[in-house]
């Protein structure tokens, strides 16, 4: 019984390891933007990925309050 215990601990361990080291290599990945986006966040223990920026070619708009 204590020996599960211990290798659950290493399995867990091990998992966040691996999911750091594959969160590092896919963030700069030349995928596209929204599967690069998939791929991190289906990531088991990773922290969540930063909201994508806005693609070069978007237009940005101004709203205007209403009054």
């Amino acid at each position: 019984m204590i020996l599960v215990a211990i290798v659950a601990e290493l399995l867990e361990e091990y998992t966040v390891l691996v999911a750091r080291v594959l969160e590092q290599l896919l963030h700069d990945a030349p995928f596209p933007r929204r599967m690069r986006f998939l791929m991190l966040r289906s990531l088991p223990f990773a922290s969540p990925p930063q909201p994508l920026p806005p693609p070069p070619y978007a237009v940005p708009i101004t709203t205007r309050a209403l009054m």
